[in-house]
């Protein structure tokens, strides 16, 4: 069987208020393509489909397209999950009559359990979730209320989840898992980050690549970069367009997919890179090179965005630079200088909430207020209570 594996398109999302949407529509046009042109049996979206739980009107109607040029137009059949970025009860919606199209979408913990049978696969399809989704999972499954208390990481959850998977393993089979988290080589080694996550993920640590040691092929999403694979068996697509100045100065890394192909006897594995619409550029010069035409005039300035940052600039000097800057290289996405460091720029030292799990945010308030951690007491409190909710839900 062959796959085509993507991931994090990241449908609405937004460079420094500058819409990103036509890049993603010819990435996903190149994506298409490919798809054809390898003959593959299915496409795969391993997570954050769109950009933020509630997508706006133009992302809804973009996917929708894209979708429905896959799987109705081509026949394709779709393999998607839901990511941290997506909205997965939103997501969830109609997903049963789709499935009659053979687009599969899994957003919840125990949709996972349910893999798609194939002649010659069992795909299995994990979506991103957070211990408190595995407490209340494993709560309704009658799991002993000791064992449920002490489902506190996302390796707690996981050391319990993949093993209900591997039960349900065809002997005769390959099994391919289609999932989205950050996964390390191992305990003691840190992957490759992008400016996507920090070394948590919604709080939590990343797993590490021998937990999914039974399956003979793990797709990832999470992480927006391929050279950020744990494992020859356990690899990201990394995400279909360069999303931030940090991905664009991996340059040498290039956006893509992998054409992945699952036989009873071996698994092969080939890149195909996607060539940008508008590039990403990124320039880190002094004022006087940025503003001499020998260097920008071999800038590919009708072909692409810019993020520059000014070294060894006197501001005090200059008005209007944006402006300046502008009149030579078009757009601007983001100028910075060098004396100023990022860090210290409160809009950015502030943790983005949707990479926290819902008890950890209460307990960041918590010490931002008062100084100090919840007790143990107070902790299992705050747990009782999101179970309680996540029920209701």
């Amino acid at each position: 069987m062959k796959f085509l594996h993507s991931a994090d398109w990241h449908i609405g999302r937004t460079l420094n208020g500058y819409s990103l949407l036509d890049e993603q529509k010819h990435a996903f046009k190149e994506m298409l393509q490919i798809a054809i042109d390898q003959q593959v049996d299915a496409v795969v979206i391993a997570g954050d489909i769109y950009d933020r739980a509630i997508p706006s009107t133009n992302a809804v109607t973009t996917l929708d397209s894209m979708l429905q040029e896959i799987n109705l137009e081509h026949s394709l059949p779709i393999y998607a999950i839901s990511g941290n970025h997506d909205g997965a009860k939103r997501l969830n919606f109609a997903n049963e009559w789709m499935e009659k199209s053979d687009f599969h979408l899994t957003t919840l913990l125990d949709e996972a359990f349910s893999p798609v049978e194939t002649p010659e696969v069992q795909i299995f399809m994990l979506p991103f979730f957070d211990p408190m989704d595995a407490r209340v999972y494993y709560q309704e499954q009658g799991l002993d209320a000791d064992q449920v208390k002490n489902i506190h990481t996302i390796t707690d959850a996981m050391n319990l989840v993949l093993p209900d998977m591997e039960k349900l393993f065809d002997p005769n089979k390959k099994h391919v898992l289609i999932s989205h988290f950050a996964v390390s080589p191992s305990a003691d080694q840190e992957i490759e980050l992008t400016s996507e996550t920090t070394s948590k993920v919604g709080g939590l640590a990343t797993l590490t690549a021998q937990q999914f040691e039974k399956f003979d092929y793990v797709m990832l999403g999470h992480i927006h970069t391929r050279n950020a694979s744990p494992a020859e068996n356990v690899r990201y697509a990394g995400s279909p367009v360069k999303f931030n100045v940090k991905e664009a100065k991996m340059a040498n890394q290039g956006k893509g997919v992998d054409i992945v192909e699952v036989t009873s006897d071996k698994i092969e594995r080939t890149f195909f890179e996607i060539q940008p619409k508008t590039d990403l550029v990124v320039l880190e010069e002094n004022w006087d090179t940025l503003l001499d035409p020998t260097f920008y005039k071999t800038q590919p300035i009708d072909q692409a965005w810019f993020a520059i940052t000014v070294k060894d600039f006197d501001r005090s000097k200059h008005i209007n630079v944006r402006a300046k800057l502008q009149e030579i290289y078009g757009t601007v996405v983001e100028l910075d200088y060098e004396n100023v460091k990022r860090e210290d720029r409160p809009d950015v030292a502030q943790q983005n909430l949707s990479e926290l799990s819902p008890d950890n945010i209460v307990d960041q308030f918590f010490k931002t207020i008062t100084g100090n951690d919840l007790t143990k007491d107070q902790k299992e409190l705050v747990d009782g209570i999101f179970v309680d909710l996540r029920k209701e839900d």
